[in-house]
């Protein structure tokens, strides 16, 4: 049976079977959506807004992963602790709208302020930090 990894880091594995010849195929796997949370949510908060939800809802309609893996970032503004559960909260919003819509979740898991793209040394690079990366398994 084939398997991809997703960066192995968790060793998380998840297959896929061919459902017109009953094979294993191996998932490729992209991130293929990188939103910053300043426009799904509000200030310190893991409730998504209106036009939030309903750019996800569009996305998850239409991207035709088979599955997803949800991952919330911050910037280090709060303590470590705090960030690791908003970002949590937040990955979990996002996965709520995959589910409303039938998309699969494959896992969810909010990184806080420990994955940076850019140092937290500016009002512009914590901008970059606060985002939702959403991974399609293919």
């Amino acid at each position: 049976m084939h398997w991809i990894a997703d960066g192995g880091v968790e060793g998380y594995l998840e297959g896929r079977v061919n459902p017109q010849n009953g094979m294993p195929v191996c998932l490729q796997m992209n991130t293929c959506l990188v939103e910053n949370t300043d426009t799904l949510f509000a200030t310190d908060s893991s409730r998504l807004t209106h036009a939030g939800r309903s750019r996800l809802q569009q996305f998850f309609s239409s991207a035709g992963a088979f599955a997803y893996a949800i991952y919330g970032h911050t910037d280090s503004r709060a303590s470590d602790e705090y960030n690791i559960g908003l970002s949590q909260r937040r990955a979990a919003s996002v996965a709520a709208v995959a589910h409303s819509v039938g998309a699969r979740v494959a896992r969810e898991i909010g990184y806080g302020e420990r994955r940076p793209r850019v140092p937290n040394t500016s009002a512009a690079n914590m901008q970059q930090n606060r985002r939702v990366e959403i991974v399609c398994y293919r």
